[in-house]
């Protein structure tokens, strides 16, 4: 009975020595790589730091005073845990860079307002402003071919 005790206490120790560990991993990369210029971030964005296809961000701040400023501006609202941004993103990332979109991406996990503020309903969803007002959206998982009508439509 002694052996079992303590082998459970060994795995329970190995367990939690892991969990410290993955955590001060985390909190490193955060700490390096963190554009979002908040101190805790969700473990899915965080995953999401070094994906090639989630490197153009504009912070709240950023986009109001571009909508302020009358700019013309395309944004991507997406979520990290929604599914169909997942399946989204790989395909608009690429499009918009092959097309020469500047499509700025806008994290609702992290910065939630966004939601009420910019009235969307679901991810992702690509919102196209001229002069700071709001002009044409679409919204859902679309083919390629989809995305790229809209941006020569939109974007242009």
């Amino acid at each position: 009975m002694k052996k079992v005790i303590i082998f459970l206490g060994i795995i329970v120790i190995l367990f939690a020595a892991i969990g410290i560990l993955t955590k001060m991993q985390n909190e490193e990369k955060v700490s390096e790589k963190n554009p979002y210029g908040k101190d805790a971030l969700h473990p899915e964005t965080i995953k999401q730091l070094d994906d090639p296809n989630y490197q153009n961000l504009i912070l709240p701040d950023e986009l109001k005073e571009k909508l302020d400023n009358k700019e013309d501006v395309t944004v991507y609202f997406y979520s990290p845990t929604c599914s169909h941004c997942q399946r989204t993103t790989p395909v608009v990332a690429p499009l918009a860079k092959e097309m020469k979109v500047d499509l700025v991406q806008y994290n609702l996990l992290e910065f939630e307002n966004g939601w009420d503020k910019y009235g969307i309903t679901e991810t992702p969803t690509i919102v196209q402003y001229k002069d700071g007002e709001e002009v044409e959206r679409i919204t859902g998982y679309q083919d390629e071919e989809v995305f790229k009508k809209w941006f020569n439509e939109n974007s242009k």
